[in-house]
């Protein structure tokens, strides 16, 4: 059966960091070219429809844990903070790939990205499975911890911001609409990306909760992978459409 290699997890763990600075130098002055920031010129070949690629693109996420814990035998997610801690993240993307995908009305999704993506879900969903299941070391007494409740706050917090605000987003548009409006109500009253703010909240969250290094250098991640293009959505809207609120920001409320 499969043991704990502290090694890899700090090897997995230091080159998902790169990756996040890679990201970064990537698409920080350029976004990726799908959705608002695609080329209007580029032809729409090698596409899946949008709820498929996110359906895809997330399932590894979530089904890579639920593999490693299955072959852990006996299941090793004893005290019940690390039952807890490894629930967060599967019920992440249990959202993210049996129901978001359902009600988005995106376009189109280049399969370049989205092979990229599920590469990503696989690497991400068995480092932090592999750490939670396998690895980590919690007191009995985790739950009450300051680290694990302040932690579970934000991850909560979070993820309620998130799926309020793909909610509306979604109502933005009617079916078969492709046209992008101003989003309105909830957090993007005060910044453009208003569902990037909450996912970042919500992985910073669980970082804190878990407190681990895996957890923070995916946090750190998420902030390099989707920071940037919440900053290149702002300025679209800002260039896009002229009584775009000035007062907005792009990302952190009243700051950036």
């Amino acid at each position: 059966s499969m043991q704990c290699v502290p090694g890899l997890v700090l090897a997995l763990s230091s080159l998902l960091g790169a990756l996040a600075l890679l990201q970064l130098s990537l698409y920080l002055r350029v976004p990726s070219r799908y959705g608002k920031h695609e080329e209007r010129l580029c032809r729409p070949r090698g596409r899946l429809p949008a709820r498929c690629a996110w359906f895809l693109q997330e399932l590894p996420s979530f089904l890579v844990p639920a593999l490693l814990l299955a072959l852990r035998s006996p299941p090793r997610l004893e005290p019940l903070g690390c039952r807890l801690l490894c629930c967060l993240f599967c019920w992440h993307y249990f959202y993210r790939t049996f129901i978001y995908p359902f009600f988005t009305r995106g376009r189109p999704f280049p399969l370049q990205l989205l092979f990229f993506g599920m590469l990503f879900c696989i690497y991400n969903g068995f480092l932090q499975g592999y750490y939670l299941i396998y690895c980590a070391e919690y007191p009995n007494d985790w739950c009450t911890d300051i680290r694990f409740t302040s932690g579970l706050l934000l991850f909560l917090l979070g993820m309620g911001i998130n799926i309020h605000s793909d909610l509306l987003l979604r109502q933005l548009r009617k079916p078969g609409e492709v046209t992008y409006k101003i989003p309105q109500g909830g957090l993007f009253t005060y910044v453009s990306g208003a569902n990037y703010f909450g996912e970042i909240v919500e992985w910073f969250g669980f970082a804190i909760a878990t407190w681990s290094l895996p957890a923070f250098a995916f946090a750190f991640f998420t902030l390099c992978c989707i920071g940037p293009r919440a900053y290149h959505h702002h300025r679209y809207y800002l260039k896009t459409f002229t009584d775009y609120p000035k007062s907005r920001k792009a990302l952190i409320p009243f700051v950036f």
